[in-house]
């Protein structure tokens, strides 16, 4: 059954920015696009990489390792391989927190 799991202060990704944090042991990103938060799982399925360390354009993070450009809405890459898609997360923004649902 999916939980809400209170992961962040909202004023931690201030608009256009992104982290990494722990959610149950799980490292999760979090980006801000025009103040809606996106849940991710942050590391690359390619080489492992943190994708809180690479670019935030929109919806779009682009990896620092090798350039895979992930979806934050849908988990999918664009890269010159296949990559497996990367798991999503429903969040909610309530009472100055970041709320991520998981199983």
């Amino acid at each position: 059954m999916p939980r809400l799991i209170k992961v962040a202060v909202v004023d931690e990704i201030a608009d256009g920015t992104m982290r990494t944090f722990d959610v149950e042991g799980r490292p999760v990103l979090l980006a801000n696009v025009e103040g809606k938060i996106y849940a991710m799982d942050a590391m690359c399925s390619h080489e492992e990489w943190d994708l809180s360390e690479g670019e935030l354009q929109g919806a779009k993070v682009t990896c620092a390792g090798h350039g895979a450009v992930w979806d934050l809405t849908t988990g999918t890459a664009e890269f010159d391989e296949p990559l497996p898609a990367l798991k999503t997360y429903r969040t909610l923004v309530k009472d100055g927190f970041v709320y991520v649902e998981v199983d």
